[in-house]
């Protein structure tokens, strides 16, 4: 209770109209004596999608080899405390507090936003809860982001890059957006970069053509090919054969492939077949492509229906999608349970699964304020021509689609945000 009170008292903290920019948190920063100077191993994680499913892998092969692991995450899917992960454990509630509260009143009521204030309390506790390694993903873009503080890594990885935050960009185009993600790595350590669209691959190529980096691409530096019995992994450290991970979607090998690669290549750790092999069935990416077998909310949907929870909330992210439901038995119905937050690509995103869903249902995000409407968001989904109505709660729209069809897939999807309070329903 004392921790919400206090996010919610942060949340109000706004930096009055200047423009984006660093110098807000440097300075606080540089008022705790620096604390992002003394974090050691960093990992620096940008890109569009699939961020989370690369850290959940990349973590889990470094513990495994027994190495521990700071990790900072955003956003957070069931509990603020998600972004707070230090040597195996999410920080209480009540050392988050004392946190927030510590850095608060060093900020002495000084311009600052809600993200950097966050983004400091991690860096400052990291720095004195040290860890073998730690773990930063970045939020919105990179350029400007609050986690843009550091002089020096081990590694920037780059994961897949697609068209989304339109409200944080001018022109909207997806050369602004690599250019925000890519233009200011930092030099001098390594850049692994996941599978990305072939033009997208080109613009990334360009924007870190003169970073001094030494540079890893998937599909160059660094292969996977799924087999009968799992998939093979190879680099020029040779091949690993490897049985698949416990997660859904094709997609996810060349997550999993860029978590190998990273482990891999960087030379402070000694990570071999074996720790990799023990990781990957270990793997878990909760609100990713996440099959709902047990839980309170089974008891909404018949023994055969199946409940899948993702959190994609872009026109990319919805492409992914598209592919794994092309895998899906062709004789059982697909219906959708959307619900969105009001600056995303709405009609971009209803239209790349249109052909492949029987029905929309549309909800408002609960415990959320800037969602679209599910009226609004209904009446979009019927103009791209598919069938939707609104639903009262998630409870009611697994029930009434559960009654329809006791066969059917139910994928609920359109936000991380609505994908945790589904996985906190349940």
């Amino acid at each position: 209770m004392k921790t919400r009170k206090i996010l919610k008292r942060l949340l109000q903290l706004h930096h009055k109209g200047e423009p984006s920019t660093l110098i807000r948190i440097k300075r606080l920063l540089k008022d705790l004596n620096s604390p992002e100077n003394k974090i050691s191993n960093l990992i620096q994680v940008v890109g569009t999608n699939s961020k989370h499913s690369l850290i959940a892998s990349a973590r889990e092969i470094f513990e495994t080899a027994g190495y521990t692991c700071n990790v900072n995450i955003s956003p957070s899917l069931r509990s603020f405390n998600e972004r707070y992960y230090f040597s195996g454990k999410y920080i209480s509630d009540e050392k988050l507090s004392d946190l927030l509260i510590e850095v608060e009143q060093v900020n002495n009521n000084k311009s600052i936003s809600f993200h950097e204030i966050i983004t400091v309390a991690w860096i400052l506790h990291a720095s004195r809860k040290k860890a073998d390694i730690s773990i930063v993903e970045a939020g919105a873009l990179f350029r400007l982001d609050s986690s843009n503080v550091f002089q020096k890594n081990i590694c920037s990885v780059v994961m897949p890059i697609g068209i989304d935050h339109l409200e944080f960009l001018k022109e909207g185009t997806i050369d602004e957006i690599v250019y925000e993600k890519c233009s200011h790595l930092l030099n001098g350590s390594k850049i692994f970069v996941s599978e990305q669209k072939n033009d997208v691959l080109e613009k990334i190529k360009k924007n870190i053509a003169n970073n001094s980096s030494k540079k890893f691409i998937l599909g160059e530096d660094y292969k996977y090919k799924k087999n009968n019995n799992g998939f093979i992994y190879e680099d020029k450290l040779g091949k690993i054969n490897l049985p698949l991970p416990n997660l859904l979607g094709d997609f996810q090998l060349g997550t999993v492939s860029t978590a190998i690669a990273v482990a891999r290549n960087l030379n402070q750790f000694k990570i071999t077949d074996s720790h990799i092999k023990e990781a990957i069935t270990k793997i878990r990416s909760e609100g990713r492509l996440q099959n709902i077998t047990q839980g309170k909310l089974r008891k909404y949907v018949s023994e055969s229906n199946q409940i899948i929870v993702d959190g994609a909330h872009n026109p990319l992210g919805f492409s992914v999608i598209k592919k794994y439901l092309e895998t899906l038995d062709k004789e059982r119905k697909i219906f959708l349970v959307l619900a969105m937050m009001s600056s995303k690509q709405h009609k971009a995103c209803i239209q790349i699964l249109k052909e492949k869903v029987h029905s929309i249902t549309t909800l408002d995000i609960p415990n959320q304020t800037n969602f679209i409407k599910k009226e609004e968001l209904s009446k979009i989904a019927q103009s791209c021509g598919v069938p939707s109505k609104t639903g009262d709660s998630i409870e009611d729209a697994l029930k009434n689609i559960a009654s329809e069809n006791e066969n059917a897939i139910i994928l609920c999807i359109g936000s991380l945000y609505f994908a945790g309070e589904i996985l906190n329903l349940n």
